[in-house]
């Protein structure tokens, strides 16, 4: 297992490396750029320099200067020593903004997840158990609606309803209107209240789709022989299906919950928008609409980071969940 983990590491920072690049090369591609905006605003002003004065002096300050090649290794230079330039448009480090906008989003998108495992998993094994029953019917309507509503309209129907008639909760945005007046305990709980409609629009929205691959996986595992043989041994219902199904139905669950990593901290751009939310989605949007590129490069090659480390804790817990996977 340790050479499969190191050899896995070592695929993975070649292929983050070329990924890098990749990502670096669309940045520097892109038809329009913070640099652009700010050189032709500075150029309109009474007396000023020349657009492409402007744009000579503001590369070099920020480096974009030199060629795709030089500046990509110039790039991971400073990267490696942790230092991943000022944000072009919020005039703050890269990582200060990071840090400031990524908690919001990893723990609505947290709570979310754990939520989501809680709910579409038992629904989805009931509903396997007891197919075409009543059961059965109530949950797959509940999945159909919750892959088919879009985010927009949910959210709007959620704030419609719960904060605009029944106003129990704000419209938007993070902290109340009372809330530097709140001692520590209120604050925190002025925070919660605000999350509790975007982590609602987050888990019904996303629960359908495990729901139903939790029970197609089941199903598929209750119609397998090994299922049938226990079952003639005179097991108990709830011994077959809690201690031989259901942990073979886990093996292409673990698939889907390694692939999870990246969104924990990738945000819910739509729902942060609607919301809003300053969480990283929205401001990662903002950051490339904008031109962005040390907080767009950043933030790309952090999603490349979580995603292929995502994949390793996947591989991990196969040999976990599955006996019969494992590596010598």
């Amino acid at each position: 297992m340790r050479k499969f983990i190191i050899k896995r590491l070592l695929i993975s920072v070649v292929i983050l490396f070329f990924v890098a690049f990749i990502i670096y090369v669309l940045m520097r591609c892109l038809p329009t750029s913070y640099l652009e905006t700010v050189a032709r605003a500075k150029s309109q002003q009474p007396g000023s320099k020349s657009f492409e004065e402007w744009m000579q002096q503001l590369s070099a300050t920020y480096g974009m200067d030199k060629g795709i090649i030089p500046g990509f290794f110039a790039w991971c230079g400073r990267a490696l020593r942790g230092d991943f330039g000022d944000s072009w448009k919020w005039t703050v480090p890269v990582i200060d903004k990071f840090k400031e906008s990524v908690w919001i989003s990893f723990i609505m998108g947290g709570i979310a997840f754990i939520l989501e495992l809680l709910i579409a998993i038992p629904l989805g094994v009931v509903a396997a158990t007891k197919q075409y029953s009543k059961t059965d019917y109530l949950v797959t309507v509940f999945a159909l609606a919750g892959i088919s509503l879009p985010t927009f309209f949910f959210a709007s129907l959620l704030k419609l309803v719960f904060a605009v008639k029944l106003r129990w909760f704000d419209l938007g945005g993070l902290i109340g209107r009372h809330y530097e007046y709140l001692d520590a305990t209120g604050k925190l709980l002025d925070r919660a209240n605000h999350l509790v409609l975007p982590i609602v629009t987050l888990v019904v929205i996303s629960v359908g789709s495990l729901m139903r691959y939790t029970r197609t996986n089941m199903l598929e595992v209750l119609n397998a022989d090994y299922i049938r043989t226990a079952r003639a041994k005179g097991l108990s219902e709830r011994r077959v299906i809690y201690h031989h199904a259901f942990r073979n139905t886990l093996i292409p669950l673990v698939t889907i919950i390694g692939g999870s990593l990246p969104g924990l901290f990738s945000g819910a751009l739509i729902t942060e928008t609607l919301f809003s939310i300053p969480g990283i989605g929205y401001t990662s949007y903002q950051s490339m609409v904008s031109g962005d590129i040390p907080f767009s490069m950043f933030y790309m090659v952090f999603l490349a980071v979580l995603t292929l480390l995502g994949n390793l804790i996947s591989d991990i817990l196969y040999a976990v969940v599955d006996p019969r996977v494992r590596i010598s």
